[in-house]
């Protein structure tokens, strides 16, 4: 039983993560009805940046916001300059856009960076804490765990309760009628990639320190397996979602 609830625990843990990723892929495809391939690679990138300030100051938390940040810009750079100009008549100019990409990113990274595997410190402890002689969730699980929750509930309330967040559905469902009512739906797409990013570069910043480490291609496995859940759990459906990738964990 011991065992059983130890796993129980840790799977919603690392599900959590899993969903957090999902949710980035389902920003972009609320904001452009497209899938970004890249998106792994691109949190790589800004969890490089975000390590590199964690390691020049020594804290964990200023590394935690510059790769959020790091995310940011680099989901409205990837818009602004390369997807809205590929062709979208062809859904797989997108996906191959997005695979060179992916080409790309890990190929700089690996110039700039190395391929060797670095490990990455986790802020909190990650023993398991013992609840009645039972080993349950570590501080650091914890931690996930409040941190992907705080964000699907702000995404929740995003797109369902502010003006910006409605714009951003009607942009990707209905962009000639958007425009006609006054909407500009160019910056509602950089928006939606911007936050995708955001939310990719938080995951990232999670799922490094719990063993994948930080190389070129840490997001790799984690992006086949967010990608699945959020195709399973439904690409609008955030609660199936969420179920989606705590049993893929």
């Amino acid at each position: 039983m011991d065992r059983f609830l130890f796993l129980t625990f840790d799977g919603l843990s690392t599900g959590a993560v899993y969903a957090a990723f999902a949710l980035a892929l389902v920003l972009i495809w609320r904001a452009a009805r497209l899938v970004n391939f890249a998106q792994g690679a691109m949190a790589v990138a800004t969890a490089y940046v975000g390590y590199a300030v964690v390691s020049a100051t020594g804290s964990y938390w200023l590394g935690f916001g510059a790769a959020v940040l790091a995310g940011l810009a680099l989901g409205a750079l990837v818009e602004r300059v390369l997807m809205r100009f590929v062709g979208h008549a062809n859904p797989l100019n997108d996906v191959i856009v997005a695979l060179g990409l992916v080409l790309l990113i890990q190929a700089v990274l690996g110039i700039v960076f190395g391929n060797e595997y670095r490990p990455a410190a986790a802020p909190f402890d990650t023993d398991a804490l013992s609840v009645g002689g039972i080993s349950a969730m570590s501080p650091y699980d914890l931690w996930v765990l409040g941190a992907v929750l705080a964000v699907v509930v702000l995404l929740g309330l995003l797109f369902t309760r502010t003006p910006i967040g409605l714009r951003m559905r009607a942009s990707a469902f209905a962009p000639e009628v958007s425009r006609l009512l006054g909407v500009n739906v160019g910056r509602m797409l950089t928006v939606g990639w911007a936050l995708a990013a955001a939310v990719g570069a938080l995951a990232g910043m999670l799922v490094i320190p719990t063993g994948l480490g930080l190389h070129p291609h840490a997001m790799d496995l984690v992006f086949v397996i967010a990608f699945t859940a959020a195709v399973v759990g439904g690409l609008d459906s955030p609660a199936a979602r969420w179920s989606a990738a705590c049993w893929s964990a």
